[in-house]
């Protein structure tokens, strides 16, 4: 494995399958995730997977890019669930 992808693993909700799926995205740091957009990411990711992809990974998306974003993120909001749409 990468060092990039073990990286991204060291991010809450961030397992083996997302971590690809970043890199697949074109992310190779945790730092350019800082500046993605979580709903551009979801659109491309289902443009690649083909329709249907899980809303869940939005979630985790959005936490993702929280998380990138925030040297001291709040751990309530480093678990995915905590960004469903209801919630955001």
């Amino acid at each position: 494995m990468n060092a990039t992808l073990r990286d991204f693993q060291t991010l809450a909700s961030v397992g083996p399958a997302t971590a690809g799926d970043l890199w697949q995205l074109g992310y190779r740091s945790i730092a350019e995730l800082a500046h993605a957009d979580p709903e551009e990411m979801y659109r491309r990711m289902d443009a690649i997977q083909g329709p249907g992809l899980d809303r869940c990974v939005l979630y985790v998306f959005r936490c993702v890019v929280y998380q990138a974003q925030t040297p001291q993120p709040d751990p309530e909001l480093t678990k995915w669930w905590a960004w469903k749409d209801a919630k955001r």
